[in-house]
């Protein structure tokens, strides 16, 4: 544990250096289209952009809890909390997008290589390169385990043929990290390896598939005898659903707080309604029953945020409770979506629209994010398989179905 004399000398010289590198545009609510991604094909929207991405680079604070040795700050968890609650009140952009850092990285510094770990846990650290999710199928989604994207034994290599859906960016994305079978006798969750695929080896396609929000944030990937290298195998042959599980903690964590990465309308909720609905002498918002939906939504919403300090604080004194964490990605989605039904609610006719240009354009995008969350209680696991985990894991219940 640090010493509190310590950590507030790390926050002063942290608040510091933020000031100093952190350009005031970079000190706005985030806007999607000016995002940075990483990769071979990434852009800076602006030069200020690229100013705080590589102050954040070299420093390490693309990965600020990662290891110095890998590309990261080698922060502990306590200063990792300070880092994050010096730039939330000085309002800085996350410096860096990609699922490398939120998913494959936490999973490499479990189970990969010394090579692997050096290889790509450093490019991922510096945007060199971005990543892409290859676990569901077409008939292969919540029982991820059936999968039959097959990688068969080629000598010093694997010999890929299959396809994987659902892959977000993949069409933007350098590389990709699969799930693939390879024992066809052994259970199947035993026949299951992890891979890592560079999306330009030959074979490698994609096709995007257009979405409700009107976007294709979500691609089809195909795999026509595709060679992979038997040193990009994560972990053992056959033992990749280890790293899968690993690897969807980090998923669910992330997909739980995926509100706070985005980008943020102009009111919140709260300003909204007063904004549609108007309110009372006293304050009190005209429409009691949307008064009284909200308050239930924001009551929740704060008892997530409270779950997670407490997961945060059991984790600084080494005594992580398992079943906390099963919860948050499915309570954290549920609130996201009940945010949106509420915000639609509030907007009335305006939210009948994502595309008449004569509906001001805040109003269309909550419509679209309305659209795009529709997602977060599919994406990472299901709401349903997530309750089973939740029953037989933190519940001790018997639970139904497949589980991934």
């Amino acid at each position: 544990m640090t010493d509190p004399q310590e950590l507030q000398a790390f926050r002063q010289e942290v608040a510091g250096w933020l000031e100093q590198n952190c350009p005031p545009s970079q000190r706005q609510p985030v806007v999607q289209s000016e995002q940075i991604w990483g990769g071979r094909k990434r852009q800076f929207p602006s030069e200020d952009a690229r100013t705080w991405f590589e102050a954040c680079r070299d420093r390490g604070f693309t990965a600020p809890d990662w290891p110095a040795e890998y590309g990261g700050a080698g922060l502990t968890a306590e200063q990792h909390k300070v880092l994050t609650g010096e730039m939330r009140r000085l309002g800085c952009r996350p410096p860096l997008y990609d699922q490398g850092l939120w998913m494959l990285g936490p999973a490499l510094l479990v189970y990969g290589s010394e090579e692997q770990k050096r290889e790509h846990l450093t490019a991922i650290c510096r945007g060199e390169v971005r990543w892409a999710q290859g676990y569901s199928e077409p008939g292969a989604g919540s029982d991820l385990a059936s999968l039959k994207t097959r990688a068969d034994d080629d000598g010093d290599a694997f010999i890929v043929n299959g396809t994987k859906i659902w892959t977000t960016k993949a069409d933007q994305a350098d590389w990709i990290f699969c799930l693939v079978r390879t024992d066809d006798d052994a259970p199947k969750q035993q026949g299951i390896s992890f891979l890592l695929i560079d999306m330009e080896s030959e074979g490698v396609s994609t096709s995007p598939i257009p979405l409700i929000s009107g976007e294709s944030e979500f691609c089809q990937t195909f795999f026509d005898n595709v060679r992979v290298p038997k040193e990009n195998l994560v972990g053992e042959l056959n033992g990749g659903w280890s790293v899968a599980k690993e690897l969807l903690k980090h998923e669910r964590k992330m997909m739980a707080m995926v509100g706070d990465m985005g980008e943020k309308p102009a009111m919140s909720l709260v300003e909204l309604a007063r904004h549609c609905v108007g309110t009372k002498y006293d304050g009190v918002l005209n429409n009691p029953a949307i008064r009284d939906r909200m308050a239930q939504h924001l009551m929740r919403e704060q008892a997530v945020a409270s779950l997670a300090e407490r997961i945060y604080q059991q984790g600084k004194a080494g005594q992580v409770d398992p079943r906390l964490p099963l919860l948050m990605k499915y309570l954290g989605t549920r609130e996201i979506q009940a945010n949106d039904e509420l915000i639609l609610e509030l907007l009335g006719t305006e939210g009948l629209t994502m595309e008449d240009v004569s509906i001001v354009d805040d109003s269309r995008k909550r419509v679209k994010q309305w659209a795009f969350n529709k997602a977060l209680t599919i994406a990472g696991g299901t709401s349903e398989i997530q309750l089973n985990i939740i029953a037989k894991r933190a519940l001790g219940m018997p639970s139904v179905g497949s589980q991934s």
